[in-house]
């Protein structure tokens, strides 16, 4: 007796960046060739809202990171956590597992289609690669980077650092990575790189 054909599942393709390496640039263009993105920080910015899933939980674990419409006052909440490991691991408990959440609803909701992207910062670092079938790693050199991030409203040398310090290396994050695309070599290549992998990975069935 044959086995029944399994339900179809889009390929899955991760994509990662180092700040400032321009995943939010890259994430767009996968969006405009019509890819489903699912925005790991949009997906925060949203749980951090009035009414959002993480704000109450936040306010009460860090006390005067609320505002008085019940969102989260993120300036205050880096300010609560940064350059403290377990402060930022306690954080982490009550954000991660509902980012997944919205996640898995994301592809259900995109089961249809044949390729969908998984923006997420700290892939590697919180072991999403593993829900992965492919992994899309942007960057560009360490001064162009730096360049960038610096340039960012409010960002300073010691925010920069704290935030490179709980990101995996780039050069290792390039090494575990299936694509690499140099974001320093211009908007062109960096779209043309994308139109190569939706192409070959649109081919993949699962």
């Amino acid at each position: 007796m044959s086995a029944p054909d399994q339900p179809h599942r889009p390929v899955v393709l991760g994509l990662t960046g180092s700040i400032g390496m321009g995943k939010s640039a890259t994430a767009a263009m996968f969006s405009a060739r019509g890819v489903p993105v699912h925005d790991s920080d949009a997906a925060v910015h949203a749980l951090y809202g009035p009414g959002g899933g993480a704000a109450r939980a936040i306010g009460e674990a860090f006390p005067g990171t609320l505002t008085p419409e019940d969102s989260v006052d993120r300036s205050a909440l880096r300010a609560a956590v940064l350059g403290d490991s377990e402060k930022l691991a306690q954080l982490e408990a009550i954000v991660h597992p509902l980012v997944r959440e919205e996640s898995r609803a994301f592809l259900a909701r995109n089961a249809g289609a044949p390729l969908v992207v998984l923006d997420i910062p700290l892939l590697f670092e919180t072991g999403a690669d593993a829900r992965c079938d492919a992994v899309l790693v942007v960057t560009a050199p360490a001064q162009v980077q730096r360049a960038r991030v610096l340039a960012r409203p409010g960002m300073t040398e010691d925010a920069f650092a704290a935030i490179r310090a709980k990101q995996m290396p780039d050069a290792e994050k390039r090494a575990r990575a299936d694509y690499v695309i140099d974001t320093s070599r211009g908007f062109e290549h960096a779209e043309a790189e994308v139109g190569r992998i939706v192409e070959e990975l649109a081919r993949r069935t699962h």
